[in-house]
């Protein structure tokens, strides 16, 4: 495939100098070292794996059950008002 490229100034005379010390043209040179790149690229990321954290225990006479049916309570009623505001 044919394309057009524009090399940093740096970039360039470093192939050039490659090519003239392997004896490669230019072309074989700057293809080489593009595949070279991609095949040594870092392997993908693994998946995060969130670690859990122990937040110790609820305080004395803290109801987590209460808790989270407050939080329902809560997320119902911003659902409620989000579907009044779209009539």
């Amino acid at each position: 495939m044919r394309t057009t490229l524009t090399l940093d100034d740096a970039l360039a005379l470093e192939l050039k100098q490659l090519a003239a010390q392997t004896g490669k043209p230019f072309k074989q040179v700057v293809n080489e070292t593009l595949r070279a790149g991609l095949q040594s690229r870092a392997p993908a990321a693994r998946p995060y794996r969130l670690k859990p954290a122990s937040l110790g225990r609820p305080a004395p006479g803290v109801d987590l059950v209460h808790a989270l049916r407050v939080a329902e309570t809560l997320e119902d009623q911003a659902i409620l008002a989000e579907l009044e505001q779209r009539k």
